[in-house]
Protein backbone atom coordinates (compact mmCIF):
# COMPACT_ATOMS: atom_id res chain seq x y z
CA UNK A 1 0.00 0.00 0.00
CA UNK A 2 1.43 3.64 -1.20
CA UNK A 3 2.46 5.87 1.87
CA UNK A 4 0.07 9.14 1.71
CA UNK A 5 2.56 12.18 1.38
CA UNK A 6 0.69 15.74 2.27
CA UNK A 7 1.33 18.43 -0.09
CA UNK A 8 1.71 21.65 2.19
CA UNK A 9 1.91 24.62 -0.87
CA UNK A 10 3.75 27.99 0.00
CA UNK A 11 3.38 29.54 -3.07
CA UNK A 12 0.98 32.77 -1.02
CA UNK A 13 3.56 33.06 1.57
CA UNK A 14 6.83 32.01 0.87
CA UNK A 15 6.53 32.40 -3.07
CA UNK A 16 5.20 35.55 -2.46
CA UNK A 17 8.14 36.69 -0.57
CA UNK A 18 10.34 36.54 -3.47
CA UNK A 19 11.20 40.19 -5.82
CA UNK A 20 8.45 41.02 -7.67
CA UNK A 21 5.87 37.98 -7.63
CA UNK A 22 3.45 40.26 -4.69
CA UNK A 23 -0.15 39.43 -5.19
CA UNK A 24 -3.30 41.60 -3.97
CA UNK A 25 -6.15 39.80 -1.97
CA UNK A 26 -7.96 39.14 -5.37
CA UNK A 27 -5.34 37.63 -6.92
CA UNK A 28 -4.05 35.25 -4.30
CA UNK A 29 -7.55 34.49 -3.72
CA UNK A 30 -7.70 33.05 -7.58
CA UNK A 31 -4.76 31.17 -7.11
CA UNK A 32 -5.77 29.70 -3.86
CA UNK A 33 -9.26 28.26 -5.13
CA UNK A 34 -6.69 26.70 -8.04
CA UNK A 35 -4.52 25.59 -5.29
CA UNK A 36 -7.93 23.88 -3.46
CA UNK A 37 -8.83 22.09 -6.85
CA UNK A 38 -5.14 20.90 -7.75
CA UNK A 39 -5.75 19.48 -4.39
CA UNK A 40 -2.94 20.61 -2.19
CA UNK A 41 -3.70 19.35 1.72
CA UNK A 42 -2.66 22.89 2.85
CA UNK A 43 -2.23 26.09 1.72
CA UNK A 44 -0.23 28.74 3.67
CA UNK A 45 -2.32 31.88 2.80
CA UNK A 46 0.26 34.29 4.31
CA UNK A 47 2.04 35.52 7.33
CA UNK A 48 -1.01 37.80 8.72
CA UNK A 49 1.10 39.91 11.46
CA UNK A 50 2.71 41.13 8.02
CA UNK A 51 0.17 44.14 7.41
CA UNK A 52 -3.50 44.75 7.05
CA UNK A 53 -3.71 43.48 3.41
CA UNK A 54 -2.23 39.95 4.05
CA UNK A 55 -4.27 39.31 7.45
CA UNK A 56 -7.60 40.34 5.38
CA UNK A 57 -6.43 38.09 2.51
CA UNK A 58 -5.64 34.63 5.02
CA UNK A 59 -8.75 35.80 6.51
CA UNK A 60 -10.61 35.85 3.35
CA UNK A 61 -9.51 32.58 1.74
CA UNK A 62 -9.82 30.76 5.25
CA UNK A 63 -13.75 31.96 4.68
CA UNK A 64 -13.14 30.83 1.35
CA UNK A 65 -11.50 27.08 0.72
CA UNK A 66 -12.91 24.12 1.93
CA UNK A 67 -11.01 21.15 0.88
CA UNK A 68 -7.66 22.51 1.49
CA UNK A 69 -6.39 23.40 5.32
CA UNK A 70 -5.80 26.76 5.68
CA UNK A 71 -2.43 27.82 7.44
CA UNK A 72 -1.23 31.28 8.61
CA UNK A 73 2.62 31.52 9.46
CA UNK A 74 3.78 33.23 12.80
CA UNK A 75 6.81 33.90 14.95
CA UNK A 76 6.56 32.56 18.40
CA UNK A 77 5.50 36.26 19.40
CA UNK A 78 1.97 36.04 21.27
CA UNK A 79 0.82 38.86 19.13
CA UNK A 80 1.90 36.81 15.70
CA UNK A 81 -0.22 33.93 17.31
CA UNK A 82 -2.89 35.56 18.42
CA UNK A 83 -3.23 37.31 14.88
CA UNK A 84 -2.82 34.80 12.99
CA UNK A 85 -5.17 32.68 15.12
CA UNK A 86 -7.90 35.52 14.10
CA UNK A 87 -6.88 34.92 10.47
CA UNK A 88 -7.32 31.09 10.15
CA UNK A 89 -10.21 31.23 12.72
CA UNK A 90 -13.44 30.51 10.23
CA UNK A 91 -11.54 28.03 8.03
CA UNK A 92 -13.31 24.71 8.02
CA UNK A 93 -10.02 22.84 8.29
CA UNK A 94 -7.40 25.93 10.53
CA UNK A 95 -3.75 25.22 11.34
CA UNK A 96 -1.27 28.31 13.27
CA UNK A 97 1.96 27.66 11.80
CA UNK A 98 4.48 29.01 14.17
CA UNK A 99 8.38 28.89 14.43
CA UNK A 100 11.86 29.83 15.57
CA UNK A 101 15.25 29.51 14.45
CA UNK A 102 17.62 27.07 15.71
CA UNK A 103 20.96 27.07 14.34
CA UNK A 104 23.86 28.30 16.87
CA UNK A 105 23.83 31.37 14.13
CA UNK A 106 20.53 32.49 14.16
CA UNK A 107 20.13 31.87 18.18
CA UNK A 108 23.04 34.22 18.58
CA UNK A 109 23.20 36.70 16.02
CA UNK A 110 19.43 36.97 15.23
CA UNK A 111 17.61 35.98 18.19
CA UNK A 112 20.15 36.66 21.01
CA UNK A 113 18.68 33.59 23.18
CA UNK A 114 19.96 30.84 24.50
CA UNK A 115 18.79 27.30 23.82
CA UNK A 116 16.92 26.98 26.98
CA UNK A 117 15.24 29.72 25.80
CA UNK A 118 14.21 28.78 22.56
CA UNK A 119 13.19 26.00 24.00
CA UNK A 120 10.87 27.82 25.99
CA UNK A 121 9.20 30.25 23.89
CA UNK A 122 8.93 27.25 21.37
CA UNK A 123 6.86 25.38 23.69
CA UNK A 124 5.00 28.88 25.09
CA UNK A 125 4.32 28.94 21.37
CA UNK A 126 2.73 25.75 20.53
CA UNK A 127 1.00 25.67 24.36
CA UNK A 128 -0.47 29.31 22.94
CA UNK A 129 -1.20 28.36 19.38
CA UNK A 130 -3.18 25.27 20.42
CA UNK A 131 -5.73 26.94 23.00
CA UNK A 132 -7.24 28.49 19.35
CA UNK A 133 -6.50 25.60 17.24
CA UNK A 134 -6.24 21.82 17.45
CA UNK A 135 -3.85 21.56 14.63
CA UNK A 136 -0.43 23.15 15.15
CA UNK A 137 2.15 23.27 13.04
CA UNK A 138 6.18 23.92 14.57
CA UNK A 139 9.03 24.78 12.33
CA UNK A 140 12.79 24.59 13.15
CA UNK A 141 14.30 27.56 11.13
CA UNK A 142 17.56 27.21 9.84
CA UNK A 143 16.75 23.07 10.86
CA UNK A 144 19.58 21.93 8.84
CA UNK A 145 22.43 24.08 10.07
CA UNK A 146 21.21 22.88 13.35
CA UNK A 147 22.69 20.70 15.95
CA UNK A 148 20.45 17.53 15.14
CA UNK A 149 20.48 16.62 19.21
CA UNK A 150 19.05 20.57 19.80
CA UNK A 151 16.91 19.37 17.36
CA UNK A 152 15.56 16.49 19.28
CA UNK A 153 15.41 18.42 22.24
CA UNK A 154 12.72 21.05 20.85
CA UNK A 155 10.99 19.26 18.55
CA UNK A 156 10.17 16.69 21.39
CA UNK A 157 9.21 19.50 23.78
CA UNK A 158 6.72 20.80 21.05
CA UNK A 159 5.03 17.57 20.59
CA UNK A 160 4.75 17.46 24.28
CA UNK A 161 3.24 21.24 23.84
CA UNK A 162 0.90 20.08 21.47
CA UNK A 163 2.52 20.43 18.19
CA UNK A 164 0.86 18.13 15.54
CA UNK A 165 3.14 18.85 12.74
CA UNK A 166 7.15 19.33 13.40
CA UNK A 167 8.65 20.98 10.66
CA UNK A 168 12.24 20.52 9.43
CA UNK A 169 13.70 23.40 7.19
CA UNK A 170 16.87 23.55 4.91
CA UNK A 171 15.92 27.38 4.98
CA UNK A 172 19.12 28.30 3.09
CA UNK A 173 19.61 26.04 0.58
CA UNK A 174 22.54 24.25 2.39
CA UNK A 175 21.53 20.45 2.65
CA UNK A 176 23.14 17.55 0.61
CA UNK A 177 20.22 15.21 -0.10
CA UNK A 178 22.23 12.20 1.69
CA UNK A 179 22.95 13.82 5.09
CA UNK A 180 19.04 15.67 4.63
CA UNK A 181 18.15 12.26 4.28
CA UNK A 182 20.15 11.37 7.83
CA UNK A 183 18.72 14.48 9.47
CA UNK A 184 15.43 12.68 8.92
CA UNK A 185 15.95 9.30 9.65
CA UNK A 186 17.90 10.73 12.84
CA UNK A 187 14.62 12.78 14.14
CA UNK A 188 12.85 9.65 13.40
CA UNK A 189 14.75 7.50 15.85
CA UNK A 190 15.81 10.11 18.80
CA UNK A 191 12.51 11.64 19.00
CA UNK A 192 10.80 9.69 21.58
CA UNK A 193 7.04 11.48 20.83
CA UNK A 194 7.61 11.81 16.88
CA UNK A 195 5.08 9.16 15.94
CA UNK A 196 2.09 11.62 17.23
CA UNK A 197 2.77 14.30 14.99
CA UNK A 198 3.39 14.45 11.08
CA UNK A 199 6.87 15.23 9.79
CA UNK A 200 7.12 17.79 7.64
CA UNK A 201 9.94 19.29 5.23
CA UNK A 202 10.33 22.65 3.88
CA UNK A 203 13.33 22.99 1.39
CA UNK A 204 15.25 25.60 -0.32
CA UNK A 205 16.77 25.59 -3.53
CA UNK A 206 20.12 27.49 -3.42
CA UNK A 207 21.87 24.74 -4.52
CA UNK A 208 19.77 23.68 -7.19
CA UNK A 209 18.70 20.66 -4.53
CA UNK A 210 15.24 21.80 -3.24
CA UNK A 211 13.26 18.66 -4.57
CA UNK A 212 16.55 15.83 -4.59
CA UNK A 213 16.58 16.93 -0.77
CA UNK A 214 12.57 16.38 -0.29
CA UNK A 215 12.47 13.28 -1.56
CA UNK A 216 15.71 11.70 -0.31
CA UNK A 217 13.18 13.06 3.06
CA UNK A 218 10.38 11.28 1.87
CA UNK A 219 12.17 8.42 1.06
CA UNK A 220 13.62 8.64 5.19
CA UNK A 221 10.26 9.38 6.70
CA UNK A 222 9.15 12.81 6.17
CA UNK A 223 5.22 12.64 5.35
CA UNK A 224 4.58 16.34 4.58
CA UNK A 225 6.60 18.33 1.78
CA UNK A 226 6.22 21.99 1.44
CA UNK A 227 6.72 23.50 -2.18
CA UNK A 228 5.51 25.78 -4.36
CA UNK A 229 3.78 26.14 -7.96
CA UNK A 230 6.92 27.02 -10.38
CA UNK A 231 9.28 26.56 -7.04
CA UNK A 232 9.07 30.30 -7.03
CA UNK A 233 10.36 31.28 -3.34
CA UNK A 234 13.20 33.00 -1.48
CA UNK A 235 16.33 33.92 -3.20
CA UNK A 236 16.98 30.59 -5.60
CA UNK A 237 12.93 29.52 -4.70
CA UNK A 238 11.43 26.67 -2.92
CA UNK A 239 11.55 23.01 -3.85
CA UNK A 240 9.17 22.66 -7.12
CA UNK A 241 5.28 20.99 -6.82
CA UNK A 242 4.68 19.71 -9.66
CA UNK A 243 8.35 18.05 -9.46
CA UNK A 244 7.97 16.51 -6.65
CA UNK A 245 4.52 15.55 -7.16
CA UNK A 246 5.52 14.35 -10.69
CA UNK A 247 8.75 12.86 -9.58
CA UNK A 248 6.16 10.86 -7.04
CA UNK A 249 3.61 10.05 -9.72
CA UNK A 250 6.06 8.83 -12.71
CA UNK A 251 8.48 6.34 -10.77
CA UNK A 252 5.88 4.46 -8.71
CA UNK A 253 7.86 1.54 -9.49
CA UNK A 254 10.51 2.72 -6.86
CA UNK A 255 8.65 5.03 -4.93
CA UNK A 256 5.85 3.16 -3.04
CA UNK A 257 4.08 6.65 -2.16
CA UNK A 258 0.96 8.72 -3.43
CA UNK A 259 0.05 12.02 -3.28
CA UNK A 260 -3.96 13.24 -3.21
CA UNK A 261 -2.54 16.14 -6.13
CA UNK A 262 -4.83 15.87 -9.56
CA UNK A 263 -2.11 16.46 -11.62
CA UNK A 264 -4.29 17.91 -14.67
CA UNK A 265 -4.57 20.84 -12.60
CA UNK A 266 -0.78 21.43 -12.16
CA UNK A 267 -0.36 23.12 -15.45
CA UNK A 268 -3.04 25.41 -15.44
CA UNK A 269 -1.78 26.25 -11.74
CA UNK A 270 1.46 27.04 -13.14
CA UNK A 271 -0.22 29.29 -15.94
CA UNK A 272 -2.51 30.95 -13.76
CA UNK A 273 0.54 31.60 -11.33
CA UNK A 274 2.75 33.03 -14.36
CA UNK A 275 -0.22 35.46 -15.46
CA UNK A 276 -1.21 36.85 -11.95
CA UNK A 277 2.50 38.05 -11.24
CA UNK A 278 3.70 38.69 -15.22
CA UNK A 279 6.81 36.24 -14.80
CA UNK A 280 6.82 33.41 -17.40
CA UNK A 281 8.26 29.93 -16.79
CA UNK A 282 11.58 29.65 -18.01
CA UNK A 283 11.39 27.26 -20.88
CA UNK A 284 13.25 24.29 -19.81
CA UNK A 285 11.25 24.37 -16.56
CA UNK A 286 10.84 20.71 -15.77
CA UNK A 287 7.19 19.58 -16.24
CA UNK A 288 5.78 22.72 -16.48
CA UNK A 289 8.23 24.85 -18.92
CA UNK A 290 7.72 25.74 -22.73
CA UNK A 291 10.24 22.66 -23.50
CA UNK A 292 8.85 20.12 -21.16
CA UNK A 293 6.99 18.27 -24.07
CA UNK A 294 8.44 20.10 -27.08
CA UNK A 295 10.68 18.42 -29.79
CA UNK A 296 13.30 20.03 -32.67
CA UNK A 297 15.46 17.14 -33.01
CA UNK A 298 14.92 14.89 -36.25
CA UNK A 299 15.39 11.48 -34.30
CA UNK A 300 13.35 12.80 -31.38
CA UNK A 301 10.79 13.72 -33.66
CA UNK A 302 10.36 10.58 -35.10
CA UNK A 303 10.30 8.34 -32.07
CA UNK A 304 7.72 10.55 -30.38
CA UNK A 305 5.73 10.21 -33.24
CA UNK A 306 6.14 6.30 -33.59
CA UNK A 307 5.44 6.13 -29.47
CA UNK A 308 5.46 9.04 -27.44
CA UNK A 309 7.27 6.61 -25.02
CA UNK A 310 10.41 6.73 -26.72
CA UNK A 311 11.15 9.87 -25.37
CA UNK A 312 8.57 11.40 -23.02
CA UNK A 313 8.45 9.49 -19.40
CA UNK A 314 4.71 10.72 -18.90
CA UNK A 315 2.33 12.57 -20.60
CA UNK A 316 1.57 15.88 -21.47
CA UNK A 317 -2.10 15.26 -21.01
CA UNK A 318 -1.12 13.84 -17.47
CA UNK A 319 -0.46 17.37 -16.16
CA UNK A 320 -2.68 19.48 -18.08
CA UNK A 321 -1.12 19.86 -21.49
CA UNK A 322 -3.44 18.71 -24.44
CA UNK A 323 -0.65 17.46 -26.62
CA UNK A 324 2.92 17.51 -26.88
CA UNK A 325 4.52 19.91 -29.06
CA UNK A 326 6.59 19.45 -32.68
CA UNK A 327 8.73 21.91 -33.11
CA UNK A 328 10.03 22.59 -36.82
CA UNK A 329 13.73 24.07 -37.15
CA UNK A 330 17.23 22.69 -38.49
CA UNK A 331 17.34 19.85 -36.47
CA UNK A 332 14.08 18.43 -37.52
CA UNK A 333 13.96 15.62 -39.81
CA UNK A 334 12.06 14.88 -43.09
CA UNK A 335 9.45 12.49 -40.72
CA UNK A 336 7.92 14.88 -38.00
CA UNK A 337 7.70 17.26 -41.29
CA UNK A 338 5.84 15.66 -43.32
CA UNK A 339 3.34 14.86 -40.02
CA UNK A 340 3.23 18.59 -39.34
CA UNK A 341 2.23 19.35 -42.74
CA UNK A 342 -0.25 16.75 -43.39
CA UNK A 343 -2.15 17.89 -39.69
CA UNK A 344 -1.77 21.40 -41.73
CA UNK A 345 -3.85 19.45 -44.80
CA UNK A 346 -0.88 18.72 -47.64
CA UNK A 347 -0.19 15.67 -49.02
CA UNK A 348 3.17 15.85 -50.34
CA UNK A 349 4.81 13.02 -52.40
CA UNK A 350 8.47 11.91 -51.31
CA UNK A 351 9.88 14.93 -53.82
CA UNK A 352 7.41 17.07 -52.71
CA UNK A 353 8.45 16.15 -49.17
CA UNK A 354 12.35 16.73 -50.02
CA UNK A 355 12.10 20.05 -52.02
CA UNK A 356 9.96 20.93 -48.63
CA UNK A 357 12.45 19.83 -46.09
CA UNK A 358 15.69 21.85 -47.84
CA UNK A 359 13.43 25.16 -48.04
CA UNK A 360 12.83 24.12 -44.23
CA UNK A 361 16.42 23.73 -43.39
CA UNK A 362 17.77 27.02 -45.41
CA UNK A 363 14.91 28.99 -43.47
CA UNK A 364 15.77 27.44 -40.25
CA UNK A 365 19.47 28.91 -40.45
CA UNK A 366 18.18 31.97 -40.42
CA UNK A 367 15.27 32.55 -37.99
CA UNK A 368 15.53 29.27 -35.82
CA UNK A 369 11.68 28.08 -35.51
CA UNK A 370 10.08 27.81 -38.58
CA UNK A 371 6.10 28.80 -37.82
CA UNK A 372 2.95 27.55 -39.52
CA UNK A 373 2.90 30.71 -41.49
CA UNK A 374 6.57 30.23 -42.76
CA UNK A 375 5.25 26.30 -43.92
CA UNK A 376 1.77 27.83 -45.72
CA UNK A 377 4.10 30.47 -47.47
CA UNK A 378 6.69 27.16 -48.59
CA UNK A 379 3.65 25.24 -49.75
CA UNK A 380 2.49 28.06 -52.07
CA UNK A 381 5.87 29.32 -53.24
CA UNK A 382 6.27 25.60 -54.36
CA UNK A 383 2.56 24.96 -55.42
CA UNK A 384 3.20 28.77 -57.65
CA UNK A 385 0.60 29.87 -55.44
CA UNK A 386 0.37 33.40 -53.57
CA UNK A 387 1.19 33.46 -50.11
CA UNK A 388 -1.14 34.41 -47.79
CA UNK A 389 -1.46 37.57 -45.48
CA UNK A 390 -0.21 36.88 -42.11
CA UNK A 391 -3.47 38.02 -40.16
CA UNK A 392 -5.60 36.18 -42.58
CA UNK A 393 -3.86 33.16 -41.75
CA UNK A 394 -4.09 33.80 -37.80
CA UNK A 395 -8.00 34.22 -37.97
CA UNK A 396 -8.61 31.11 -40.37
CA UNK A 397 -6.35 28.99 -37.30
Amino acid sequence: MNRQIQIFDTTLRDGEQSPGYSMNKSEKLRLARQLERLGADVIEAGFPIASDGDFDTVKKIAETVTESSVAGLCRTRPIDIETAAKAVEKARKPRIHTFIATSDIHMKYKLCKTREEVVDSAVKAVELARSYCDDVEFSAEDASRSDPQFLYEIFEAAISAGATVINVPDTVGYALPWEFGELIKGIKENVSNIDDAVLSVHCHNDLGLAVANSLFAVQNGAEQVECTINGIGERAGNASLEEIVMAIETRKNNMNYSTGIRTKEIYPASQLLAQITGKGVQPNKAIVGDNAFAHEAGIHQHGVLKNPLCYEIMTPESVGLTCNKIVIGKHSGRFALGKKLEEMGYQLNKDELNTAYKSVTRLADKKKVVDDHDLISIMAMMRNQPAPEPQKIASGG
